[in-house]
């Protein structure tokens, strides 16, 4: 009897110690704090930073993103569509490369400038930072006043940019001489595709080429992540939540995945 009742108590404990294990997440495997509006699709780069005894760069794509096209920066001057993929060096960038094509005095702020009265101005910190990530006031306020105007979107950093561009609210520049080459253009007015979300009662995908080659062109998405033949790259929830086909920008830069009805909007009735 005695057997038979420590045999069911340690069967009890022990079953609550394995829902306990599911339940209660462990430190590393806790879900990451969700980043303030003005802080989503911040990237940190710190591939030389640290050991050269400099804060990392914290880099913030609506700042970018409010003035130029993504193809501009991720085709033309060539940063890597994967976060710290791309080695940035200070001389590279004194030498016009990478944040240099802008960052000049010209087109943007330069490393080292003059001030009117002829006095050096170094601007290391307005890129380098000490302070972390979501906890720079002068940026929310920044952001605030970048984005007052703005339609809003219901996730991400909550900024419609699309419609933004359809309005001609934002016109992001899409050239720079000496850097760019001329983008391809569509030979026809492709129109919305519907692509079919293979599950009943889903809406379909409503995809449109040209919205999307405002701020990509054709070279960003083709060949790479999906190949030009419609119909021959296939792809799943599974892989876009793996960063893979529309996963390459939505959920890290482009408006998050749980915005479902941005691309599943194709009415069922």
């Amino acid at each position: 009897m005695k057997w038979h009742v420590f045999s069911g108590c340690f069967f009890s404990v022990l079953i609550m110690i394995v829902l306990m294990s599911l339940v209660v997440p462990r430190p590393a495997d806790a879900a990451k704090k969700r980043l303030p509006p003005h802080e989503y699709g911040t990237t940190l780069m710190d591939n030389f930073s640290k050991q050269n005894q400099m804060d990392p760069v914290v880099f913030r794509h609506w700042i970018h993103r409010s003035k130029h096209t993504c193809r501009l920066c991720h085709v033309d001057i060539g940063f890597s569509m994967e976060a710290g993929q791309t080695l940035v060096r200070e001389k590279d960038n004194r030498a016009g490369e990478f944040c240099g094509v802008c960052h000049n005095g010209k087109e943007a702020f330069a490393c080292e400038e003059k001030s009117l009265v002829g006095k050096d101005i170094k601007n290391c910190e307005r890129c380098h930072t000490a302070i972390a990530i979501g906890h720079d006031d002068r940026i929310a306020d920044a952001f605030d006043e970048v984005t007052e105007k703005l339609p809003e979107g219901r996730f991400g950093n909550r900024i419609d940019w699309a419609l933004a561009s359809r309005k001609g609210l934002v016109n992001p520049k899409d050239f720079i001489e000496g850097v760019s080459f001329d983008r391809a253009k569509m030979t026809h007015e492709q129109g919305d595709v519907s692509l079919d979300a293979k599950l009943t009662g889903l809406p379909d995908i409503i995809f449109s080429h040209k919205e999307h080659a405002v701020w990509n062109s054709c070279d960003l998405c083709h060949p790479e992540v999906y190949a030009l033949k419609a119909g021959q790259t296939k792809h799943s929830m599974q892989d876009i939540f793996a960063g893979k086909s529309c996963g390459a920008c939505h959920g890290k830069v482009a408006f998050p995945l749980k915005d479902c009805g941005r691309c599943h909007s194709k009415p069922v009735y």
